[in-house]
């Protein structure tokens, strides 16, 4: 086995990376982090041993560590090594059984703390609620516990379970191991029983941490808007009516013990709000008073975010009356001519609005409330248009915003900020034009100077408003799916379920990416150049990087997605873009399938260029056009084949694009699974440019519809492996090193 030297504080795996393989540490110590929760692995504990597909965790050195690599991932490749090396099974076993008490015991620490967390906000929220009352006082509008529940636990681990490791540790651990390790099936069985209850656990953990994190500012907040606040506003409004506050102030220190001594809250806050309560002067407070807090069923929203925006009166005036007119609308649905002239009026109104709320934001976002951030994030803008039930749950959304938001997932607002302080460079528009391409344009169409064009390329509040009148615009509309209708401001008829079971979050998005990336694993597999060669062997050697896209949340309610373009700029190795609605009742896996689907199109006819139709230059369109296009003359297809194919060529308006995106559909959805739906022609194109991982190969190649393609890929992919194993070798011999880049090219091969 390798054997890795890591330094302290190196990341060793990171949480939403691929697993390629397990570790088991030799010396030194590794941090296993998720979120707040931590467990600290020591030797012989394997990192990975919970994981799946893509870790879960984050696992850092605590100290300067060595690890050995582990080439396993499934049960059969843990069988081939504990029958290799004996040695290993009373290690692995006794592993397995501690690493999983572990988990088990973080679980039901953390079960506790969520719960103790639960039932104090509802005991102190009663409570305040109850002083409100008997000082007969008004209660502030505090529309957060609303939505306040207790967490419906998907990933449980069972209290059987939980004390059954807890007896087994104390009691018959070596009893244990030692009946186990005398079979290879019941080690293995054990080893991989106690890593799926440690990945179920801890998937669980992730929730009560989500659960913690996303909650913990209805106690405490930077907005100020908490119960922490409530009290303190009740106490201040006691104490001018010359009432008792001293059990008030009481209910105030118990309060602040408990934030203390949570662990969830940054120092720094903490001592900034109880100072601000422990120095103020409830004695000569007579005319002092807190901050009101917003309370979006009764404030004028509309009003609110034109005021916020600083346009002009007359601005604010005309698109008030088009709002006025477009509620007054018998049906705002409709497709008369009234309806959508009131519709296009206040599309670019909208977005005019939206580019100066957002500069009004950016440049000062502690002034940035929660109903600001309903309009940047979700396009709200209206209580009696989105309705209250659902201007409530947009409001408590606000509080947990990061859902929406990872590496690669964006809001439009977090989407434009980002080029805002120049982290992206804009999109595409609709003419293919880059923003720099697009300036050049307007300066030979002479519609911008020499001047003028070096000014704006660097200008960072240009192109923003670039992305906003292009991008936005049109993406905005397309992803609503219903075009003719379309209406930029969230309306409560858009909204057919809750909010929550609406919302598209990373963790939504995520998991249908990876179902795909389980399939069709070469999806986002793309040749790039090795830059970082210590030798000429691999100069000129082209590897396989997955690059994964950014996604951008439009704020509607859509059924559609889309992918605007296949890269972030000229270069192979950038981002894709997909845009998806930020709610949606759709079917989302079939939304991500469509999505990827034309975006393997489209990237490959970026790489073929202006060949990418041309047979000779064999590629995935060349070849689906060259299908499409002489499918009469193709032996290989049946009458009833032809009939049919011709029928998806109509029905796509000779879309070739179109009928691969329909095929792509059926060979994720069907055709992984056994079920065929496609034609022996488009099947062998798929099996060459789209094939399935490893596993469904294996389930499939027996099947005569693939006893011929799958084992031709696979020799070809395993004399692909043998000449670059060969060439590592070399390279190896010759003084360079085996990166992380060579190694995921060569698993490529393997996968």
């Amino acid at each position: 086995m390798q054997v890795m030297k890591i330094q302290k504080g190196k990341r060793i795996a990171k949480r939403k990376d691929k697993v390629k393989e397990w570790y088991l540490i030799q010396s030194g110590s590794v941090i296993q982090k998720l979120g707040l929760a931590e467990v600290i692995l020591g030797p012989n504990a394997i990192l990975g041993i919970l994981e799946r597909d893509w870790y879960i965790c984050d696992y850092i050195a605590a100290e300067d560590t060595a690890i050995a690599v582990i080439p396993c991932e499934n049960a059969d490749d843990l069988k081939n090594i504990l029958s290799a090396n004996e040695r290993y099974r009373i290690v692995f076993l006794r592993t397995a059984i501690e690493q999983r008490h572990r988990i088990f015991v973080l679980y039901s620490q953390l079960y506790r703390r969520m719960s103790q967390f639960h039932a104090f906000v509802q005991t102190v929220f009663n409570d305040y609620k109850t002083f409100c009352a008997n000082y007969q006082l008004d209660e502030q509008v505090f529309p957060q516990m609303d939505y306040f529940n207790r967490l419906e636990m998907k990933h449980k681990a069972e209290a059987w379970e939980v004390n059954n490791s807890t007896s087994l540790i104390k009691n018959v651990l070596k009893d244990y191991i030692q009946m186990m390790v005398k079979d290879d099936s019941l080690c293995v069985g054990v080893i991989m029983e106690a890593s799926a209850q440690m990945h179920r656990a801890m998937l669980g953990i992730g929730e009560m941490v989500t659960y913690l994190s996303d909650r913990k500012k209805i106690l405490l907040a930077e907005s100020e808007n908490d119960i922490f606040h409530l009290y303190f506003d009740l106490a201040i409004r006691s104490g001018k009516r010359h009432l008792d506050i001293a059990p008030v102030k009481q209910e105030l220190s118990f309060l602040s013990e408990f934030i203390r001594k949570s662990q969830l809250y940054e120092p720094a806050l903490i001592k900034t709000r109880i100072q601000q309560y422990e120095e103020y002067d409830f004695e000569n407070a007579a005319s002092a008073q807190l901050s009101k807090k917003i309370d979006v069923l009764t404030e004028n929203c509309l009003k609110h975010i034109l005021d916020f925006s600083q346009i002009s009166s007359e601005e604010a005036g005309a698109f008030l009356a088009q709002v006025e007119a477009y509620r007054n609308l018998p049906d705002m649905t409709s497709t008369d001519s009234a309806a959508y002239k009131i519709r296009k009026q206040i599309a670019p109104l909208f977005y005019n609005i939206y580019f100066q709320v957002f500069m009004q934001a950016v440049e000062d976002e502690d002034a940035a409330s929660p109903i600001i951030e309903m309009f940047l994030n979700f396009g709200f803008m209206d209580t009696k248009l989105a309705g209250e039930e659902n201007a409530k749950a947009m409001y408590d959304l606000t509080g947990r915003l990061r859902q929406f938001k990872s590496e690669r997932v964006y809001t439009i607002f977090t989407w434009l900020k980002s080029i805002y302080f120049g982290r992206n460079e804009p999109s595409k528009n609709e003419f293919e034009l880059d923003y720099m391409a697009y300036l050049l344009e307007q300066r030979k169409n002479g519609d911008l100077t020499e001047e003028q064009v070096k000014k704006m390329q660097n200008d960072q509040k240009e192109k923003v408003r670039f992305e906003i009148q292009n991008m936005f615009t049109s993406a905005n509309r397309i992803t609503y799916g219903k075009v003719t209708t379309f209406c930029p401001i969230l309306c409560e008829f858009d909204l057919i379920n809750t909010i929550d079971k609406m919302a598209v979050t990373v963790d939504r998005l995520e998991e249908e990416l990876n179902k795909i990336r389980k399939v069709d694993f070469t999806a986002f597999y793309r040749e790039v150049n090795f830059t970082n060669a210590a030798n000429d062997i691999l100069n000129h050697e082209l590897l396989m990087s997955e690059v994964l896209p950014d996604i951008i949340l439009m704020p509607n309610a859509g059924t559609r997605a889309m992918m605007w373009q296949e890269t972030a700029d000229k270069r192979r190795d950038t981002r894709a873009r997909f845009l998806f609605p930020i709610f949606t009742a759709a079917n989302m896996e079939e939304m991500m399938i469509e999505t990827v689907g034309r975006y393997r199109w489209e990237m490959c006819r970026k790489i073929q260029g202006v060949r990418w139709n041309d047979i000779r230059e064999k590629s995935l369109t060349s070849e689906y056009c060259d299908y499409l296009q002489f499918y009469r003359k193709n032996r290989d297809l049946s009458a009833d084949a032809k009939d049919k194919l011709k029928t998806a060529i109509q029905r796509a308006k000779n879309n070739y694009r179109e009928v691969f995106v329909k095929d792509y559909q059926s060979w994720i959805n069907y055709e992984s699974k056994g079920s065929f739906r496609l034609n022996k022609v488009a099947r062998e194109i798929m099996v060459v440019y789209c094939p399935f991982a490893k596993d469904i190969r294996a389930a499939l190649k027996a099947n005569p519809m693939y006893q011929i393609s799958i084992p031709k890929f696979e020799r070809d992919n395993a004399k692909k492996a043998q000449r670059l194993t060969a060439l590592y070798e070399k390279y190896q011999k010759a003084g360079g090193e085996i990166t992380e880049e060579l190694k995921e090219n060569l698993l490529y091969c393997q996968l």
